[in-house]
Protein backbone atom coordinates (compact mmCIF):
# COMPACT_ATOMS: atom_id res chain seq x y z
CA UNK A 1 0.00 0.00 0.00
CA UNK A 2 1.36 3.44 -0.82
CA UNK A 3 1.19 5.65 2.03
CA UNK A 4 3.23 8.87 1.45
CA UNK A 5 -0.18 10.74 -0.15
CA UNK A 6 -2.37 9.20 2.53
CA UNK A 7 -0.23 10.35 5.65
CA UNK A 8 1.47 13.01 4.67
CA UNK A 9 4.98 11.69 5.59
CA UNK A 10 7.61 10.30 3.55
CA UNK A 11 8.68 6.52 3.86
CA UNK A 12 11.69 7.63 6.26
CA UNK A 13 9.73 9.70 8.10
CA UNK A 14 6.90 6.53 8.75
CA UNK A 15 9.73 4.37 9.42
CA UNK A 16 10.86 7.02 11.99
CA UNK A 17 7.71 7.25 13.47
CA UNK A 18 6.88 3.58 13.65
CA UNK A 19 10.53 2.96 15.56
CA UNK A 20 9.35 5.85 18.14
CA UNK A 21 6.01 4.46 18.93
CA UNK A 22 7.28 0.66 19.05
CA UNK A 23 10.16 1.87 21.46
CA UNK A 24 7.76 4.38 24.04
CA UNK A 25 5.48 0.96 23.97
CA UNK A 26 7.87 -1.81 24.92
CA UNK A 27 5.83 -5.35 24.88
CA UNK A 28 2.44 -2.88 25.16
CA UNK A 29 1.48 -4.18 21.70
CA UNK A 30 2.82 -7.76 21.64
CA UNK A 31 -0.25 -10.22 21.19
CA UNK A 32 -0.21 -12.87 23.86
CA UNK A 33 -2.81 -14.58 21.95
CA UNK A 34 -4.14 -14.42 18.18
CA UNK A 35 -2.11 -12.45 16.52
CA UNK A 36 -3.71 -8.35 15.93
CA UNK A 37 -5.66 -7.85 13.17
CA UNK A 38 -3.65 -4.90 11.95
CA UNK A 39 0.41 -4.57 12.79
CA UNK A 40 1.77 -1.81 14.36
CA UNK A 41 3.26 -0.36 11.24
CA UNK A 42 -0.25 0.17 9.47
CA UNK A 43 -2.16 0.67 12.87
CA UNK A 44 0.20 4.05 13.23
CA UNK A 45 -0.06 4.69 9.56
CA UNK A 46 -3.72 4.36 10.03
CA UNK A 47 -4.06 6.73 12.62
CA UNK A 48 -1.68 9.12 10.60
CA UNK A 49 -4.19 8.93 7.87
CA UNK A 50 -7.36 9.59 10.23
CA UNK A 51 -5.82 13.16 11.24
CA UNK A 52 -4.61 14.02 7.97
CA UNK A 53 -7.46 12.89 5.71
CA UNK A 54 -10.04 13.17 7.98
CA UNK A 55 -11.81 9.72 7.18
CA UNK A 56 -14.52 8.58 8.87
CA UNK A 57 -13.26 5.50 10.52
CA UNK A 58 -15.68 2.98 8.88
CA UNK A 59 -13.81 4.01 5.43
CA UNK A 60 -10.43 3.81 7.42
CA UNK A 61 -11.48 0.29 8.28
CA UNK A 62 -12.24 -0.42 5.01
CA UNK A 63 -9.00 0.70 3.17
CA UNK A 64 -7.18 -1.02 6.12
CA UNK A 65 -9.36 -4.31 5.86
CA UNK A 66 -10.38 -4.26 10.14
CA UNK A 67 -13.18 -4.06 11.61
CA UNK A 68 -14.46 -0.14 12.75
CA UNK A 69 -13.93 -1.74 16.03
CA UNK A 70 -10.34 -1.86 15.82
CA UNK A 71 -9.75 1.56 13.90
CA UNK A 72 -11.44 2.92 16.92
CA UNK A 73 -9.15 1.42 19.89
CA UNK A 74 -6.09 2.04 17.61
CA UNK A 75 -7.41 5.87 17.46
CA UNK A 76 -7.48 5.90 21.34
CA UNK A 77 -4.23 3.76 22.04
CA UNK A 78 -1.83 5.98 19.31
CA UNK A 79 -3.43 8.86 18.53
CA UNK A 80 -1.79 11.27 21.25
CA UNK A 81 1.24 8.98 21.79
CA UNK A 82 2.27 9.93 18.08
CA UNK A 83 2.38 13.30 19.35
CA UNK A 84 4.40 12.96 22.34
CA UNK A 85 7.13 10.61 20.77
CA UNK A 86 7.33 13.80 18.20
CA UNK A 87 7.84 16.32 20.99
CA UNK A 88 11.46 17.01 20.23
CA UNK A 89 11.01 18.07 17.28
CA UNK A 90 8.42 21.01 18.16
CA UNK A 91 10.62 24.30 18.64
CA UNK A 92 10.02 27.07 20.61
CA UNK A 93 8.76 29.84 19.02
CA UNK A 94 12.15 31.44 19.60
CA UNK A 95 14.06 28.95 17.65
CA UNK A 96 11.73 28.93 14.63
CA UNK A 97 11.81 33.25 14.37
CA UNK A 98 15.01 34.30 15.96
CA UNK A 99 14.44 37.83 16.59
CA UNK A 100 12.48 38.44 13.49
CA UNK A 101 8.51 39.42 13.79
CA UNK A 102 5.80 36.97 14.14
CA UNK A 103 2.87 37.72 12.45
CA UNK A 104 0.09 36.08 14.05
CA UNK A 105 -3.86 35.39 13.22
CA UNK A 106 -7.01 33.28 14.12
CA UNK A 107 -8.63 30.15 11.81
CA UNK A 108 -11.58 28.52 12.24
CA UNK A 109 -11.52 24.71 13.31
CA UNK A 110 -15.05 23.39 11.91
CA UNK A 111 -16.92 21.33 14.56
CA UNK A 112 -20.71 20.46 14.44
CA UNK A 113 -23.18 22.45 15.82
CA UNK A 114 -23.00 20.80 19.09
CA UNK A 115 -26.72 21.73 20.86
CA UNK A 116 -25.08 21.49 24.60
CA UNK A 117 -22.53 24.27 23.05
CA UNK A 118 -23.74 27.72 22.82
CA UNK A 119 -19.95 29.16 22.56
CA UNK A 120 -19.13 27.77 19.15
CA UNK A 121 -20.78 30.06 16.64
CA UNK A 122 -18.23 32.30 15.15
CA UNK A 123 -20.46 35.44 13.96
CA UNK A 124 -16.82 36.62 11.52
CA UNK A 125 -17.13 33.09 9.92
CA UNK A 126 -20.55 32.37 9.93
CA UNK A 127 -20.13 28.44 10.69
CA UNK A 128 -18.98 26.71 14.15
CA UNK A 129 -15.93 25.48 15.65
CA UNK A 130 -13.00 26.75 17.62
CA UNK A 131 -10.63 29.54 17.26
CA UNK A 132 -7.08 28.56 16.68
CA UNK A 133 -4.44 30.92 17.06
CA UNK A 134 -1.69 30.25 14.66
CA UNK A 135 1.90 32.20 14.38
CA UNK A 136 4.15 31.88 11.66
CA UNK A 137 7.58 33.79 10.64
CA UNK A 138 7.58 36.70 7.94
CA UNK A 139 8.35 33.63 5.24
CA UNK A 140 5.28 32.12 6.19
CA UNK A 141 6.75 29.25 7.96
CA UNK A 142 4.85 27.90 10.82
CA UNK A 143 6.21 28.94 14.67
CA UNK A 144 3.82 28.20 16.69
CA UNK A 145 -0.16 26.89 17.17
CA UNK A 146 -2.37 27.46 20.34
CA UNK A 147 -4.73 26.05 22.35
CA UNK A 148 -8.26 26.00 20.99
CA UNK A 149 -10.65 28.58 21.86
CA UNK A 150 -14.84 28.25 21.41
CA UNK A 151 -15.11 30.14 18.65
CA UNK A 152 -17.56 32.49 19.61
CA UNK A 153 -14.76 34.39 21.12
CA UNK A 154 -12.99 36.95 19.36
CA UNK A 155 -9.28 36.63 18.25
CA UNK A 156 -8.60 39.52 20.89
CA UNK A 157 -9.91 36.87 23.43
CA UNK A 158 -8.07 34.09 21.58
CA UNK A 159 -5.23 35.17 21.52
CA UNK A 160 -4.96 35.62 25.82
CA UNK A 161 -7.23 32.38 26.44
CA UNK A 162 -4.57 30.05 23.72
CA UNK A 163 -1.65 30.82 25.55
CA UNK A 164 -0.12 32.40 22.76
CA UNK A 165 0.42 36.01 24.34
CA UNK A 166 2.66 34.34 26.82
CA UNK A 167 4.59 31.58 24.41
CA UNK A 168 5.18 35.36 22.01
CA UNK A 169 5.70 37.38 24.70
CA UNK A 170 8.99 38.63 24.00
CA UNK A 171 8.72 38.95 20.05
CA UNK A 172 7.19 42.02 18.21
CA UNK A 173 3.72 40.48 17.03
CA UNK A 174 1.99 41.55 13.51
CA UNK A 175 -1.84 40.63 13.49
CA UNK A 176 -4.89 42.24 11.84
CA UNK A 177 -7.35 44.75 13.35
CA UNK A 178 -8.98 41.86 15.39
CA UNK A 179 -5.89 42.68 17.63
CA UNK A 180 -6.40 46.25 18.41
CA UNK A 181 -4.94 46.65 22.42
CA UNK A 182 -2.89 43.54 22.41
CA UNK A 183 0.32 45.25 21.96
CA UNK A 184 0.20 44.05 18.05
CA UNK A 185 1.41 46.06 14.98
CA UNK A 186 -2.21 46.44 13.39
CA UNK A 187 -2.68 48.93 11.32
CA UNK A 188 -5.66 51.62 12.03
CA UNK A 189 -9.24 51.00 11.76
CA UNK A 190 -11.72 53.58 10.11
CA UNK A 191 -13.10 55.79 12.63
CA UNK A 192 -16.62 55.94 13.58
CA UNK A 193 -18.34 58.35 11.20
CA UNK A 194 -15.16 59.21 9.19
CA UNK A 195 -12.60 57.84 6.84
CA UNK A 196 -8.73 56.85 7.21
CA UNK A 197 -6.36 59.42 5.27
CA UNK A 198 -4.74 58.16 2.26
CA UNK A 199 -1.48 57.41 4.26
CA UNK A 200 -3.35 55.30 6.45
CA UNK A 201 -4.73 53.27 4.13
CA UNK A 202 -1.63 52.41 2.48
CA UNK A 203 0.00 51.72 5.77
CA UNK A 204 -2.90 48.90 6.32
CA UNK A 205 -2.24 47.88 2.47
CA UNK A 206 1.06 47.10 3.16
CA UNK A 207 0.87 45.32 6.54
CA UNK A 208 -1.95 43.41 5.03
CA UNK A 209 0.28 41.75 1.94
CA UNK A 210 3.00 41.00 5.23
CA UNK A 211 0.34 39.18 6.86
CA UNK A 212 -0.64 37.26 4.04
CA UNK A 213 2.51 35.28 4.77
CA UNK A 214 0.73 33.82 8.08
CA UNK A 215 -2.28 32.58 5.74
CA UNK A 216 0.08 30.40 3.89
CA UNK A 217 1.22 28.53 7.20
CA UNK A 218 -2.25 27.92 8.31
CA UNK A 219 -3.10 26.18 4.63
CA UNK A 220 -0.43 24.26 5.08
CA UNK A 221 -1.26 23.23 9.31
CA UNK A 222 -4.56 22.28 7.40
CA UNK A 223 -3.70 20.29 5.06
CA UNK A 224 -3.96 17.80 7.89
CA UNK A 225 -7.79 17.41 7.07
CA UNK A 226 -8.86 17.08 10.46
CA UNK A 227 -8.28 20.51 11.07
CA UNK A 228 -9.38 22.13 7.64
CA UNK A 229 -12.69 20.37 7.42
CA UNK A 230 -15.21 19.61 9.79
CA UNK A 231 -14.03 18.16 13.06
CA UNK A 232 -16.48 15.01 14.26
CA UNK A 233 -14.57 13.80 17.50
CA UNK A 234 -15.32 14.44 21.33
CA UNK A 235 -14.97 18.07 21.84
CA UNK A 236 -12.98 17.50 24.97
CA UNK A 237 -10.11 15.58 22.89
CA UNK A 238 -9.67 18.38 20.23
CA UNK A 239 -6.93 20.08 22.51
CA UNK A 240 -4.79 16.81 22.20
CA UNK A 241 -5.10 16.37 18.70
CA UNK A 242 -3.91 19.59 17.76
CA UNK A 243 -1.12 18.83 19.75
CA UNK A 244 -0.48 15.56 17.90
CA UNK A 245 -0.92 17.60 14.41
CA UNK A 246 1.03 20.02 15.69
CA UNK A 247 3.95 17.79 16.16
CA UNK A 248 3.08 16.29 13.11
CA UNK A 249 3.50 19.23 11.20
CA UNK A 250 6.90 19.92 12.63
CA UNK A 251 8.01 16.43 12.13
CA UNK A 252 7.35 16.78 8.31
CA UNK A 253 9.66 19.41 8.21
CA UNK A 254 12.58 18.84 10.41
CA UNK A 255 13.17 15.42 9.95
Amino acid sequence: MRLQVTTGLDPDQLDELVTRVRERLGGGFVSRGRPYALSLFNSVAMVVALLRQNIVQEVAAEIFGVSQSTVSRRWDQLRDLIGQVLEEFVPTPKEVLGRSTVLNDGTLVPTWDWKHRDDLYSGKRHDTGFNLQVAATLAGALAAVGKPVPGARHDAYAWEASGMADQLAEHDKLGDLGYVGCGMLTGTKKPAGGELTENQKEVNKALSSIRSANERAIAHLKNWKILGTRYRGPLDKLDSVVQTVTALAFFSVFY
